[in-house]
């Protein structure tokens, strides 16, 4: 009898225990519904962020593979202009001046960094005169294979990259044909570019160093061998095992994801080189686009924990009478993350909890928000003078083109800013550029588009503005710098080219090469001048 009085007891004691009260569940069913939301948030953020990141940094890596690209042909195109400019004139020097020829050509190979040397073989193949000079050569018959190569063609050649026989230089053979007046072939003038020495393209290309975030580049020629890396030892190298070189090698140009020979996963970007069939490869680790997510969900982290230790807080102690408000909010939560909605504006809540929730969500998403507005900015704006980059310039650019908005790009360079850097300091030189910086800002309009396009380089779009207009505007931009009181004791000058659309060109790349030729040609006239392109002929 005593045991059947019992077991009756100790079942009531366990279905009590099972009992929970309203407001415990409540607040554990709501606690449940916030960290479910705030998962999404964070998973649903975390995954647009990397498909957006990834494909952000293919497109730069793209945009910086064409860009050198371009720069490399036009380098050597400019070379082989140049050669072509001396041999019209050869056919009036006496090749017996042995003083003359050796005269002019080192004014040929001084006259700018193209070439590590300089030489005019004549029309039975006999070496005439070479810059520098070198007394065992001359009248020695031409012996690589790619002068003779060259002399054989009687025209412009480039050749491939190769080795020296008797050293470990990697050569780069350029000629250009002499003719006289009468069209008889006289012989060639030829540079030799050493591509691992001092000369423009090891100044622009052989001497990088890998980014903060692991970025860099290489270029490979034809074959796929490595001509520029920053791992000098790999110079040499074959990489034609390699999934991007054997695109380029194919004559493909692109973007994608890949592992290369290492194993490691990266980003890449490429292009070829249309006079040389070199390609350049611009490649980012997969690792950095991770390492940035990281960051910023620890910053949303940073950002939700106290609001969200509060809001639980709240909740544990008024879940009954908060349970409709919040619902609602974990409602809006999960909207605005996927950005259905915007945020509302506060207004008061009855009770004085629930005003307390609401003020604390929104506050955790308006922060949410800042901080993926915040990366979107930082993607699109040049850190240290405040100007939109280069990614920025280049939308605006094409959105105008593709509007077919009248405009006029003025592409500035601050002169010998690379001795403000080396005789003041880094940090004077960053005072310098958000000093011209700011002058610029000042001098245009509104719907102007001025960018910091790399380095001491700036770019300034004027909607519906003629050549001449953004002539006086770009002068009033140099007088401006060159009469303001900078930060260093000494006066800073800039240079300027010009060119409009659609009166140069109709295309972006071609506009941009125009207005920096417009400025290399103020470059090579004596600086602190404004020279606006010429009328192309079409």
């Amino acid at each position: 009898m005593i045991a059947e009085n019992k077991t009756p007891r100790l079942r009531r004691k366990v279905r009590e225990f099972k009992k929970i009260s309203l407001t415990a569940l409540l607040s554990g069913l709501v606690t449940i519904a916030v960290l479910m939301t705030l998962t999404i948030m964070f998973i649903s953020s975390y995954t647009s962020q990397k498909q957006s990141l990834i494909n952000n940094t293919l497109s730069l890596n793209y945009s910086s593979a064409m860009q050198m690209s371009q720069t490399l042909d036009s380098l050597f195109q400019s070379m082989q202009g140049s050669l072509k400019y001396s041999a019209n004139y050869f056919p009036e020097i006496d090749y017996a001046d042995a003083n003359k020829l050796d005269s002019t050509l080192d004014l040929i190979r001084n006259s700018s960094n193209y070439f590590n040397s300089v030489s005019l073989i004549d029309a039975s193949g006999i070496i005439r005169g070479s810059s520098p000079y070198l007394e065992k050569s001359l009248g020695q018959p031409i012996t690589s294979d790619a002068a003779k190569k060259a002399f054989k063609s009687r025209d412009s050649y480039i050749s491939e990259a190769y080795r020296a026989p008797y050293s470990e230089r990697r050569i780069v053979f350029v000629s250009e044909p002499i003719f006289s007046p009468s069209g008889e072939f006289k012989g060639m003038i030829s540079g030799s570019i050493y591509l691992q020495e001092n000369n423009i393209l090891n100044l622009s290309f052989g001497s990088q160093l890998k980014t903060s975030n692991g970025s860099y580049f290489f270029i490979v020629d034809a074959k796929g061998t490595l001509l520029f890396h920053p791992d000098r030892e790999r110079i040499g190298e074959n990489l034609s095992e390699n999934q991007v070189v054997q695109k380029l090698l194919n004559g493909q140009t692109g973007k994608e994801q890949y592992k290369n020979l290492a194993g490691v996963d990266s980003l890449a970007g490429y292009y070829k080189v249309p006079t040389t069939d070199w390609g350049v490869v611009v490649v980012s680790p997969t690792q950095m686009v991770y390492d940035q997510l990281n960051q910023h969900i620890r910053m949303l982290l940073l950002y939700t924990s106290v609001p969200f230790i509060i809001l639980t807080l709240i909740v544990i102690r008024v879940a009954r009478k908060l349970a409709s408000p919040f619902v609602y909010l974990a409602d809006l939560v999960n909207q605005v993350d996927q950005g259905k909605v915007d945020l509302p504006v506060m207004k008061p809540h009855w009770n004085r909890e629930a005003d307390l929730l609401t003020r604390t969500v929104l506050s955790a998403l308006a922060n949410f928000r800042k901080q993926k507005d915040q990366l979107t900015y930082d993607a699109r704006t040049d850190v240290l003078t405040g100007m939109t980059n280069r990614r920025t310039f280049e939308e605006v650019i094409q959105h105008w083109i593709d509007e077919e908005v009248p405009f006029s790009i003025v592409v500035l360079d601050i002169d010998r800013f690379k001795s403000i850097n080396d005789t003041y300091g880094h940090h004077a030189g960053d005072q310098v550029l958000k000093h011209i910086a700011n002058i610029i800002k000042l001098s245009v309009r509104t719907q102007d588009v001025c960018s910091r396009f790399g380095g001491e380089e700036f770019v300034v779009l004027l909607r519906h503005t003629e050549s001449k207009t953004a002539y006086q505007i770009a002068e009033h931009i140099r007088v401006s710098v060159e009469q303001s009181i900078l930060p260093i004791d000494r006066s800073v000058t800039i240079s300027a080219g010009i060119a409009e659309y659609p009166l140069h060109s109709t295309t972006p790349t071609e506009l941009f090469h125009l207005a920096d030729n417009a400025l290399y040609q103020a470059k090579e006239e004596g600086r602190n001048r404004t020279i606006t392109i010429q009328t192309v002929t079409k």
